[in-house]
């Protein structure tokens, strides 16, 4: 008896750790394009590799993905090394440290261990966030940096910048570049679009919509050269180094450890210029991430 005891308690146990590892992986995204073909690159990685997923992609902003994985709602979404800024600021990570990629990176990994998730390798692109401004304006009034903007600014220069939520409010975006440039905007100089990308602010400043000569823009926008926008240097450093990462709960990781090396080898073939020209194919040609993603991988012989 004891023996037919045993034996089904092998087999219950058996059972309960297969369906472990059948659960799908929740693969989640934030909103804006880039966001949206990494989160396709997971997923269409991890399905090629014979694994069950749930595509989450298109979530939300970084708190809705960053509220979702502490919570187990999804497994993994591509995050930024420079968002420990803004996700840890109990550790007061400084601009000299937030601007160099290995230690944003090492303290990213280091400070998120405790919260039960591991960040994978990053892809060595900066996507940044930038201030950009129609090239007509940057040319009249010779604005290449924001210390240009800042001069511009208080010489009484017409201004208006198109941004989301999260661009005017977090303290390490455009509260950074004010305060290292020492200018700051008045509430009618902003123009605050609820879950807007970047394409879509870009296009208000390219067309003066509602009055807007100025946009938030990523580093790795593909959509900035076609809408002839110029993207402001950064020369104080007020914005950290954001390279994409896949980032993913430690019990998932854990239960299938195979996904590192998988998500490591194929963001390890990312660079700038090819995110800027996936980018546009999604923002300006109208292609689904999912097609665009799918089409990358395929060329690179990641994905059948």
């Amino acid at each position: 008896m004891r023996r037919v005891l045993m034996l089904t308690a092998a087999v219950l146990i058996g059972g309960a750790s297969s369906q472990s590892a059948q659960r799908p992986i929740v693969v989640g995204s934030k909103l804006d394009p880039e966001a949206q073909i990494l989160g396709q690159m997971i997923v269409l990685t991890l399905r090629n590799a014979g694994l069950s997923v749930t595509d989450r992609t298109n979530l939300g902003d970084t708190g809705v993905n960053r509220k979702a994985i502490l919570a187990g709602e999804i497994d993994v979404y591509p995050e930024y090394t420079g968002n420990a800024v803004y996700l840890f600021p109990e550790a007061k990570i400084g601009a000299r440290q937030a601007g160099e990629p290995g230690t944003i990176y090492a303290l990213a990994r280091r400070l998120d261990t405790a919260n039960g998730v591991s960040w994978l390798r990053p892809a060595n692109v900066n996507n940044t966030w930038v201030i950009a401004v129609p090239q007509t304006l940057a040319t009249s009034q010779k604005l290449g940096s924001v210390a240009d903007l800042a001069r511009y600014l208080k010489g009484g220069g017409k201004f208006k910048i198109a941004g989301s939520p999260e661009f005017f409010n977090r303290p390490d975006t455009l509260p950074a570049f004010e305060a290292s440039y020492g200018f700051k905007l008045r509430a009618d100089q902003k123009l605050v679009l609820a879950g807007a990308t970047p394409p879509q602010t870009q296009q208000a400043a390219a067309s003066g919509t509602s009055g807007v000569n100025a946009a938030m823009a990523y580093g790795t926008d593909g959509s900035l050269s076609a809408l002839k926008m110029v993207a402001l240097t950064d020369p104080r450093g007020a914005q950290a180094v954001y390279q994409p990462a896949p980032i993913i709960r430690t019990a998932t990781l854990k239960a299938t450890p195979r996904i590192e090396a998988l998500l490591n080898k194929t963001f390890a073939t990312l660079t700038q210029a090819t995110l800027q020209g996936l980018n546009a194919q999604v923002a300006l040609e109208g292609r689904p991430p999912q097609e665009v993603a799918r089409t990358y991988l395929r060329g690179k012989g990641l994905i059948k």
